[in-house]
């Protein structure tokens, strides 16, 4: 089992005891950079990283819940990039990974109105009662899983229309930037031809290098019927890294750490699980139906 599966298979509730210190006498509180030290120390030493696997540990913050602090721990291990969000007691003794519900609010609703879908591109019903909402990286090998899952999946759900936004991992993906602002400039020049675009870089993922994606990008332009000159210069325009950008940042306000991450109506789905999307668009369909039936 390798270092990411390791990572990821971290229970969501389990409490974690950090201190060797007495239970009746907690330690203090530790100050903040040994507290993210001993964070460190202790997952290194329980999941066995080593030195080639990269840990960060950002500053624990006060979070929503009193009496616990919150950090979003990086994980990368060769190309393989994952966060993780885990609370912290203040008196450095606990450590828990998962996400805490307030029961009193309604958190899809919450993420449907935090979706910036303005000049998002788009597909499907123009009037789908059910949002799908992709967040996706076009160098992702999960994403383009996904992408050929939902080739199937989403012509059987004709209430759907489906939203895609880009969320480029440069750090592990480096070309996947340049395949993000192709998609950008050919929505901007022409809609439609979007999705063109989307489709060529997933079904070629294997022969795009960070050495050729900007020729096969002007590749798929022409493909599409769009006017490549103008094409190439919005390529390098500071307004389609500005689009991208900002995609990233509702990304990260929506605490989108991976790709892809989809939301059905406001539901969360990590990695390419077209059976729990299909169930989502599922459920909400049958919530509708009940709703309009209880009208009558």
């Amino acid at each position: 089992m390798n270092v990411m599966k390791r990572f990821l298979l971290m229970s969501l509730v389990l409490l974690i005891l950090c201190s060797a210190g007495s239970a009746q006498t907690p330690a203090p509180v530790a100050a903040q950079s040994d507290l993210q030290k001993k964070i460190e120390k202790y997952l290194r030493h329980i999941y066995a990283f080593g030195p080639e696997v990269k840990l960060i540990v950002p500053e624990p913050k006060d979070s929503e819940i009193t009496g616990l602090l919150v950090t979003n721990v990086e994980l990368t291990s060769g190309e393989n990039h994952d966060t993780a969000k885990m609370y912290i007691s203040k008196d450095g003794r606990f450590l828990f990974r998962g996400d805490v519900a307030d029961m009193s609010k309604d958190p899809m609703a919450e993420t449907r109105n935090k979706l910036d879908l303005k000049d998002a591109p788009s597909t499907g019903n123009p009037a789908g009662t059910v949002t799908v909402v992709e967040f996706a990286d076009f160098e992702c090998p999960v994403c383009k899983n996904l992408h050929e899952q939902l080739r199937t999946l989403l012509p059987n759900y004709p209430q759907v229309k489906f939203y895609f936004k880009d969320f480029p991992i440069e750090q592990i993906h480096p070309w996947a930037k340049t395949a993000a602002l192709a998609g950008r400039c050919a929505y901007n020049q022409k809609p439609t031809a979007f999705w063109k675009v989307y489709d060529g870089f997933y079904d070629g993922q294997d022969l795009i290098s960070a050495a050729n994606a900007w020729d096969k990008a002007v590749d798929f332009a022409g493909q599409a019927g769009l006017d490549q000159p103008a094409f190439k210069s919005c390529l390098a325009s500071p307004d389609a890294a500005a689009a991208v950008n900002a995609s990233v940042a509702n990304a990260k306000a929506l605490e989108v750490t991976s790709t892809p991450t989809i939301f059905v109506n406001g539901r969360r789905v990590v990695g390419a699980d077209s059976g729990t999307i299909e169930r989502y668009i599922q459920y909400e369909l049958a919530n509708q139906k009940n709703a309009a039936a209880a009208k009558q």
